[in-house]
């Protein structure tokens, strides 16, 4: 990854976080995105000048189309786009949510995924090539109680992802979705906090560490992944986990 320039959203805490220092371990230039400018520029100054951070929310289109312009200037065209910025609150059956909560995570989760791609695709399409990785979850294509914010959006943004890659894979764009599972970050500590569904019941250690799907992430970018183009990846499958290397 040898000055390769990575986008990573929802670079402040978690899958984020860590696949930033994966990528930057391996000598790509990282560019940190989120809204808490605070916390990415922190990360990015312990990374050095490997890493940028830009403020942004993925839901405000004109804010994504700036934060991938501003990086450009700074580091070059983007060769890989991972979208990972996403919400779970509020945990709340669908006859009691909150229309305005619910429609904002759908902005993030399903429209902060199409505003990262169509912010790096035209330039990735000039260029012939690219990657693009969006965190999916198993929720995609499971109901899960209390999730209905959260299971609509990431069933849009796997859908998303196959019209992309039916769209762009004979340009030369490389798309796939990598489902992690259960991962140890915030997120989990919101679901366990809501007291709502299955998910609420499982313990700390049932869940994955950052770094595995972080290590997956990496993997995409390579050509061991190409038979996976278009379609979703699942750390829950052991095959996958042996190929990545996860033990």
């Amino acid at each position: 990854m040898d000055g390769k320039v990575i986008v990573i959203t929802g670079a402040s805490r978690g899958i984020g976080e860590a696949a930033a220092r994966r990528f930057v371990a391996a000598g790509a230039k990282v560019a940190l995105l989120a809204r808490s400018f605070g916390v990415i520029a922190e990360l990015a100054e312990e990374l050095g000048d490997a890493a940028t951070a830009e403020a942004v929310d993925v839901a405000d289109w004109k804010g994504m189309e700036r934060a991938i312009e501003r990086v450009e200037e700074v580091f070059g065209p983007v060769d890989v786009l991972i979208n990972n910025a996403g919400v779970i609150k509020p945990v709340d059956l669908l006859a009691e949510s909150d229309p305005a909560e619910w429609a904002k995570a759908i902005e993030i989760n399903l429209s902060g995924v199409y505003n990262g791609m169509r912010a790096v695709l035209p330039g990735m399409l000039e260029r012939g090539r690219g990657t693009i990785l969006t965190v999916s979850s198993g929720a995609a294509h499971n109901p899960l109680e209390g999730w209905s914010h959260y299971c609509s959006s990431k069933a849009g943004a796997a859908m998303l992802t196959r019209c992309a890659h039916l769209e762009n894979a004979e340009k030369g764009i490389r798309i796939m979705g990598l489902s992690p599972g259960t991962v140890a970050t915030q997120m989990q500590r919101e679901i366990k906090a809501s007291g709502v569904g299955p998910v609420a019941k499982l313990n700390w250690e049932d869940h994955i560490p950052p770094e595995w799907p972080a290590e997956t992430l990496f993997w995409m970018c390579g050509p061991e992944a190409d038979g996976y183009l278009g379609q979703e990846i699942s750390l829950r499958d052991p095959a996958i986990r042996e190929k990545v290397g996860l033990k």
